[in-house]
């Protein structure tokens, strides 16, 4: 029998992304109601301050100091966390509410990728949906398209653009050979980046992501710990020019295997041939392969981030819950997800980059060319471009296929060498 009853949701947290769920669930209500085979409506909303002009009337609804207690409110049927925060309020407010016995729909990733398998039990255990389409890549349907359309497969790796601040900073660079540093600040006054970016620019939002697509994908635990988090800070204007020089365009890449020799998850710059799809994914959109051994390989692209992209996720989640499907938050209950050991990225072999900024004196290049012999990396190509007004001289080194533990042996070696003035800058070739 079906149930026209209204679901009524509490929505904790009215910033750009909660404002815009109100905004959606009105415009589109006859719509939504169609699909969710029962209204949708709002009963009870949360956030610090009462009076901020949201842009949206919050005046029907009822207004609740305490995020906790609207999570226990008999008028709340699903609680919609959008506060942010791996700890803190956000995870005690997910916590009472899977408590309570109330279905939970997030945008929260950094506290699933710290917390969500202990969420996963709770909601497990009471048998009520635990949602987070809106938590990796805004607007796109990775989670789903993972969890649900790609179901039946085994997946061997997944990968892709998940940060729109850096691939908007990587390609604006692109396009107008400006240095990180001035194109960060244009970020920030267009509203690209946050105040403080250092979630963004050094990798961590995208490892956050990372972690959940990898479960997803493997059937494993949630391993944020076991990510190697490298951002663009150190990415120059010199880089950019090379690569295209080269054939490639760098791009910020989350990248995630497993196989018997562990879980290898992976955030970095990384350099990525021009006729790849993510290489034509520019300003602040993100994109998401996943190879499948039925399927072959699957490209999502979309708005990462911003209020109608992420608000149209959530929503898309509300009419889940109202139509009552879902399943097991991470594709299979926390007891039949694998614990794998963190694999040795030693062992990866790959084409790689590596550029040096060194001194303008003779056997340079050569003292360079012995520390590679010796470690065993052979050399594809060289490029040296002429000396700057500091008396150094940009050489970049393209290898052949060599073992990253070879490429460590290298590095190390010349580690301290007074013919470098600085350090190198290391990006992995895409395969």
């Amino acid at each position: 029998m079906e149930d026209h009853r209204p679901m009524r949701i509490g929505i904790v947290g009215l910033g750009t992304v909660g404002a815009g769920v109100v905004r959606l669930l009105e415009t589109n209500e006859a719509l939504i109601t169609r699909r969710a085979g029962r209204p949708i409506v709002v009963s009870a909303v949360s956030a610090r301050d009462r009076t901020k002009d949201r842009g949206i009337d919050i005046s029907p609804f009822a207004w609740v100091d305490d995020m906790n207690e609207l999570a226990r409110r008999d008028d709340v049927d699903v609680v919609v966390e959008l506060i942010g925060g791996a700890d803190g309020p956000a995870l005690s407010l997910a916590r009472v509410a899977l408590g309570a016995g109330k279905p939970l729909v997030t945008a929260n990733k950094a506290m699933l990728a710290h917390h969500g398998m202990d969420l996963a039990g709770l909601a497990e255990k009471a048998g009520i949906p635990l949602k987070y389409e809106a938590a990796v890549a805004g607007g796109i349907p990775v989670i789903k398209g993972l969890r649900e359309g790609a179901a039946a497969n085994e997946i061997s790796r997944v990968y892709g653009i998940l940060n729109g601040t850096c691939n908007y900073i990587l390609t604006t660079m692109e396009r107008d050979g400006s240095d990180f540093g001035a194109v960060l600040e244009e970020a920030q006054r267009l509203g690209f980046a946050e105040a403080d970016p250092t979630f963004d620019i050094d990798g961590i939002d995208a490892a956050h992501k990372l972690s959940i697509l990898a479960s997803l994908a493997f059937g494993t635990q949630i391993d944020f710990a076991g990510v190697d988090i490298h951002g663009i800070r150190n990415v120059t204007a010199d880089d950019i020019r090379e690569a295209a020089g080269l054939g490639y365009r760098i791009r910020l890449v989350g990248m995630a295997e497993n196989d018997a020799d562990g879980l290898f998850q992976r955030v970095r710059p990384i350099l990525v041939p021009t006729d790849h799809p993510l290489a034509h994914v520019g300003g602040p959109l993100n994109a998401v392969v996943a190879e499948g051994n039925f399927v072959g390989s699957l490209f999502f692209q979309g708005a990462g981030a911003g209020e109608g992209p992420t608000a149209s996720a959530v929503v898309a989640d509300l009419i889940d819950v109202a139509r009552d499907e879902y399943g097991d938050p991470f594709a299979m209950q926390v007891a039949h997800l694998l614990r794998q050991p963190k694999a040795d990225s030693g062992n990866r072999v790959a084409r790689t980059y590596l550029r040096f900024m060194v001194q303008d004196r003779p056997g340079v290049l050569a003292e360079i060319a012995a520390a590679m012999r010796d470690a065993g990396v052979s050399i594809e190509s060289v490029i040296q471009r002429g000396a700057r007004e500091d008396g150094s001289v940009l050489l970049v080194v393209v290898t052949h296929h060599s073992a990253e533990s070879a490429i460590q042996t290298m590095l190390k070696s010349l580690a301290g060498s007074e013919s470098l003035t600085s350090d190198p800058m290391v990006m992995p070739i895409l395969n």
